[in-house]
């Protein structure tokens, strides 16, 4: 209905109007090399402005400074901000199903979830289910074994004739047991942890208890014992004496840098380390008295079995040299068990004794006292020394008094005889009892700080006639009174003590083999012959 309208063409390829049309220009410009690195560098330009103004960002402000100021309110909102984000981006907890590595149909998920875990935590009433088939016949009888083997141990506080009751023993052959064992081993005085190997018969014709057939255990360190059936039906005991071999366990050697260290070094046993502390520390401080590089000697009463087993008993000997010369010879003598110095046993001394290893913090007279704030008679003196440490009777006395006497503490006050008596306050722990008879070196009690105090010493009394007097203006004279028979065995007793080779007692006990020359037969040698 409508055409368009077109120019005539003038047959000379000119729009009409006269003038020549320039053609459109190109989308894209073209740009010279040097045009597009000035256009790189100021792209870079931006780039390391913005990188700086990012690193130089207080992105994180402290909030305990400047609270309240718009700093402080920015790094607020950047903190809440950045919460914020972290919880929008938080995973839920659905479950994401994947799929199986291979398809699993009923019968296959089934004997899955009888092989899993889960059976024992249903009580195992799931899984699958075994059942004898037509190929299982079933028996009438079953035999019984003809002895079955056991072993019980006899456990704290345990009785012998229950442990066997327990282990299945009737109680007939339990009583039997106990009668035949008591005379030479009564089962109250049995070691608990003792292992008793145990056989039981087949049991008889319409009975359900099992006869005792044996049994045998370790009643002392030197003897098993063992019961059997014999051929009548009885109980029988037999003796198997084990050999034992008492020779006491020497040790020596040099001290280091700790003597307990070096004593353990050297194979000491700990309970016969600190009774050989005890011992020396009661007669030399071994603070100052111990130096690197003297020797320590120390005899402990030991046993042991040809079995291999072996009991280390008490402290019988302890030596200290210095030098090449005795520092202390101690040997543990008498029915109460202490330690005497040989160089002391028989002899007599005279002189100023000490009733405490220390030094002396206060001397006798008038005071003021350090509690009670007035001057009074400080009718003692004072040794400072560390809490615990052993205070020694200055001579032979009996015990008047031992216990709590005001300020005081506890007290021990110890008679001599001829009006003399000492007084020893401020312990920690009283080692003797009211009446008992102490020897000059005898521990009475430990240093402490009870009573009126200040801290750790012992207070030290010394009465004539009832009068307190200075303890450092008498002088006792102290004799070991001994007779000579028993000075003598003392002395042989301290001889044969050091003679005891070192080690000796850890020599197996075992028979010897064979001699090497008949031992050390080649096998190509044996078939040869």
């Amino acid at each position: 209905m409508f055409t368009p309208h077109t120019a005539p063409d003038s047959g000379q390829g000119i729009p009409p109007g006269g003038a020549a049309a320039l053609p459109p220009p190109h989308p894209f410009r073209t740009t010279t090399l040097p045009d597009r690195r000035a256009l790189l560098g100021r792209l870079r330009i931006r780039r390391d402005r913005l990188l700086q103004g990012i690193a130089g960002y207080d992105w994180a402000p402290d909030l305990a400074e400047n609270v309240g100021s718009a700093r402080w309110f920015r790094g607020l909102g950047t903190m809440i901000g950045l919460g914020a984000l972290a919880l929008a981006m938080w995973p839920d907890e659905s479950v994401i199903h994947a799929a199986p590595a291979m398809p699993i149909d009923a019968a296959a998920l089934d004997e899955f979830r009888s092989q899993t875990i889960q059976p024992l935590a249903l009580g195992s009433d799931t899984g699958r289910r075994m059942k004898a088939t037509s190929a299982v016949v079933p028996r009438g009888t079953v035999a019984e074994r003809t002895s079955l083997q056991l072993t019980a141990t006899l456990g704290q506080g345990d009785s012998f004739t229950r442990m066997l009751e327990r282990a299945g023993v009737s109680g007939e052959d339990t009583a039997q047991v106990a009668r035949l064992i008591s005379a030479l081993a009564p089962p109250a005085q049995i070691a608990p942890g003792t292992r008793v190997d145990i056989a039981l018969g087949r049991p008889g014709d319409g009975s359900t208890v099992r006869p005792l057939d044996r049994l045998a255990f370790r009643a002392r360190f030197d003897l098993d014992l063992s019961v059997s059936r014999d051929g009548a039906g009885r109980l029988t005991l037999q003796q198997h004496p084990i050999r034992v071999d008492t020779t006491p366990l020497r040790i020596r050697g040099t001290v280091g840098t700790s003597i307990y260290l070096s004593a353990r070094a050297a194979g000491a046993p700990i309970e016969a380390i600190q009774q050989y502390l005890q011992a020396i520390d009661q007669h030399l401080d071994l603070d100052a008295a111990v130096d690197p590089g003297d020797t320590f000697d120390m005899v402990v009463a030991y046993r042991r079995s040809a079995s291999g087993e072996s009991q280390v008993g008490e402290l019988l000997y302890a030596g200290l040299e210095a030098g090449g010369k005795p520092e202390a010879q101690l040997l543990r003598w008498g029915k109460d068990g202490q330690f005497f110095e040989a160089s002391g046993m028989g002899a007599q001394r005279t002189g100023l004794l000490m009733p405490v290893v220390g030094h002396i913090t206060s001397t006798f007279g008038m005071r003021r006292h350090p509690i009670l704030g007035y001057s009074r008679l400080h009718a003692g003196v004072d040794f400072g020394a560390a809490y615990g440490s052993p205070i020694y009777a200055v001579g032979d006395a009996t015990v008047n008094f031992a216990g709590w006497h005001g300020g005081h503490g506890n007290y021990v006050r110890l008679d001599h005889g001829n009006g003399y008596a000492t007084g020893y306050g401020h312990m920690s722990r009283i080692a003797v009892t009211p009446g008992t008879r102490v020897r000059a070196g005898q521990v009475i009690g430990y240093v402490g700080s009870t009573g009126l105090s200040t801290g750790p010493h012992l207070h030290y009394e010394l009465y004539r006639g009832g009068t307190p007097v200075n303890p450092l203006s008498v002088q006792f004279t102290v004799s070991n009174q001994v007779d000579a028979a028993e000075l003598a065995q003392f002395r042989a007793r301290l001889a044969a003590i050091r003679q005891i080779t070192p080690g000796a007692a850890l020599t197996s006990l075992a028979p010897r083999q064979a001699s090497a020359a008949t031992a050390s037969v080649r096998e190509i040698d044996r078939l040869g012959n």
